[in-house]
Formats: C-alpha cells, sequence, structure tokens
C-alpha cells in the first residue's frame, strides 16, 4: 500500500503533487489516454507553488 502524503512540500505545485501521487485521479482513464487537467496544467503553467522557507544559512 503507497502513503499519499497530504500537505503538498514547499517549491511543488499542488496539482501536480497530487496528481503524481495519488493513483486513484488516473485510474478512470483509458490506457495511453492523457488526463485533461494535467494537459491544461502543462500548456498553462502553474497557478500557485507553494512558498519555500527562506534559507538563514546566510
Amino acid at each position: 500500500m503507497t502513503v499519499t502524503r497530504t500537505q503538498t512540500p514547499a517549491g511543488e505545485c499542488p496539482q501536480c503533487w497530487q496528481h503524481a501521487h495519488d493513483r486513484s485521479i488516473h485510474r478512470k482513464l483509458r490506457p495511453r489516454e492523457d488526463c485533461p487537467q494535467c494537459v491544461d496544467h502543462m500548456v498553462n503553467g502553474h497557478p500557485h507553488i507553494v512558498p519555500k522557507k527562506e534559507s538563514k544559512w546566510w
């Protein structure tokens, strides 16, 4: 069984993260069928990226 993280890590797009780690989203697609949401996302870009925390090293 695969454990899916519910929180999107910093620096990642929530939609990309969810579609990459939740197999149930693409389960309804036929073999070799593209996900319309993923295709739209690839064409139009990421609307929101989870911000990273500032580095305190410097």
